[in-house]
């Protein structure tokens, strides 16, 4: 009777353990997501969000094409972040605007996100994100690996991004070097 409750215990005990070690979420591994925040939420600091976001995506979409991996789009971003944030920056000086960006790279928590065929969960993502002036506004977000952000001339969504067809384009051209 001893060996029972002995034994229940080492298996109470490494469970425990177990979810201990698995409360502390790892970032997905395989996505990349790119992260743009508004200053703040006044109607002119969103649309100017969106015009951030539209020359962003438009300087990384050539860049982005031949990427292979989530560590080859994390160099190819790491190594343009000044250039990011003058792309940002040159939007906002044109658009008026006295506060500047700041781009850098975190691990934080997104919601469930749908992407045309595709569906990620809610968890924990690497992620590019460039920040307008203080950053407290709603923002926006998509995928940088695979490249969902970064179609060009593709028919969108409405919010001027097509993500459906990035997808499957990347898959198509890398699924078949495994």
């Amino acid at each position: 009777m001893k060996r029972i409750y002995i034994s229940l215990f080492i298996v109470v005990v490494a469970l425990a353990v177990l979810a201990l070690v698995g409360c502390g979420q790892k970032p997905n591994s395989y996505y990349l997501r790119l992260h743009i925040r508004a200053n703040g939420d006044a109607c002119d600091e969103q649309a100017v969000k969106l015009k951030v976001r539209d020359a962003v995506v438009a300087y990384l979409t050539p860049l982005a094409g031949e990427v292979k991996d989530k560590e080859g789009m994390q160099s190819l971003l790491s190594a343009r972040l000044d250039e990011v944030c003058r792309v940002a920056d040159d939007v906002l000086a044109n658009e008026g605007y006295a506060y500047r960006s700041r781009a850098y790279f975190s691990t934080e928590t997104f919601p469930t996100r749908t992407y045309g065929d595709l569906t990620l969960e809610e968890g924990v993502y690497d992620a590019l994100i460039v920040e307008l002036g203080t950053g407290q506004g709603a923002n926006w977000w998509c995928v940088a690996f695979p490249p969902l952000c970064f179609v060009e001339g593709q028919p969108t969504d409405g919010d001027g991004v097509q993500y459906r067809s990035a997808i499957a384009d990347w898959f198509a051209r890398h699924t078949d070097d495994k």
